[in-house]
């Protein structure tokens, strides 16, 4: 439990209303009364019927939805907003997958960096705090000017692959060359050998050519990923693998954006199964998905904000599970 239990408050908007919940059990303080809604001409308004004034203050909101993201993302700027204008004594910005982490760079003439844009905004807002989980991009933590906190999901997906694999037969596989680094961590740690696959892209969210680096042949191979969105990706790979020897193919991704015809390919895929955190609400895509399966991350966020509310360190989490 926490020191000063009264001197906090856990704050949510509309994105993720069931993780806020499994947090404040966790943390043992209610989500306090927050009305966040939108007017007839799609104009957002929140009103925090909760005084926060010298206050502790988390807000918990993530970014997701194919067509609610922008909205989110307004509804935490106004209620990141408001607390300030309410006298909290800290704001932290609790965003479990944090929006527009893939436009982290200029990569063409006369492109925004939005991610460095989505922190200004941000900080305009009132935060003065980030606490948020596998970044895309880890170099957008200094794209602020306040302390941001990258937890990881990778002590729970070591857990997980402990719990549920055998040493022997598997193999951690990159579904690209820019996770390399993160496979290469999580195979380190279980003492097991890595793949990767190489792609080439002709344009964004296509893949038009993978290669194998690796020996796969009679293994379990688990594809590990930060995030699946459309999933072209992680579909082209599983058939890759099988096609060079594999048993089978189950892929674990932090958040599941699954945008677009995303299920669809998954059901129709030769992936065995796909292990995802809830950093993204996914309820109805479990209805529809039957080889889809939740990872609880909530364990991870609600220590961190204790850890940081009491004055310690956080950085256990990025080797430990709670």
């Amino acid at each position: 439990m926490l020191d000063a239990p009264n001197s906090i408050k856990l704050v949510t908007g509309n994105s993720h209303r069931h993780l806020a919940d499994l947090i404040s059990a966790l943390v043992g303080i209610p989500v306090a009364k927050v009305g966040a809604f939108q007017y007839q001409n799609n104009e957002t308004a929140v009103a925090i019927g909760e005084s926060v004034r010298d206050e502790d203050v988390y807000v918990i909101q993530t970014g997701c939805g194919e067509n609610e993201v922008n909205d989110f993302l307004m509804e935490l700027l106004l209620i990141l907003n408001a607390c300030r204008s309410g006298g909290a004594r800290r704001i932290t910005a609790v965003i479990p997958n944090f929006p527009y982490a893939r436009q982290d760079k200029k990569d063409r003439s006369r492109a925004p960096v939005t991610a460095k844009l989505i922190a200004n905004l941000l900080q305009t807002a009132g935060c003065n705090h980030v606490i948020t989980l596998d970044l895309h991009a880890s170099q957008i933590q200094g794209f602020f000017r306040v302390p941001v906190d990258n937890l990881y999901a990778e002590p729970s997906v070591l857990r997980y692959i402990k719990e549920n694999f055998s040493h022997e037969q598997m193999i951690i596989v990159s579904p690209d060359a820019g996770g390399a680094k993160r496979v290469a961590s999580i195979a380190d740690k279980l003492d097991v050998q890595f793949a990767l696959i190489h792609k080439e892209r002709q344009k964004a969210n296509e893949v038009s050519k993978m290669v194998l680096v690796g020996d796969v042949s009679n293994k379990v191979c688990l594809l590990i990923d930060d995030m699946a969105d459309t999933c072209g990706t992680l579909c082209k790979a599983a058939d890759v693998l099988l096609a060079n020897g594999a048993q089978k193919v189950i892929a674990i991704v932090t958040h599941g954006i699954f945008s677009g015809n995303a299920i669809e390919r998954l059901n129709n895929s030769k992936l065995s199964r796909i292990i995802c955190t809830n950093s993204i609400p996914l309820e109805d895509k479990l209805a529809a998905c039957p080889k889809l399966e939740l990872l609880d991350i909530s364990p991870t966020l609600a220590e961190a904000i204790k850890r940081l509310h009491n004055g310690e360190s956080v950085s256990y989490l990025f080797d430990n599970v709670p």
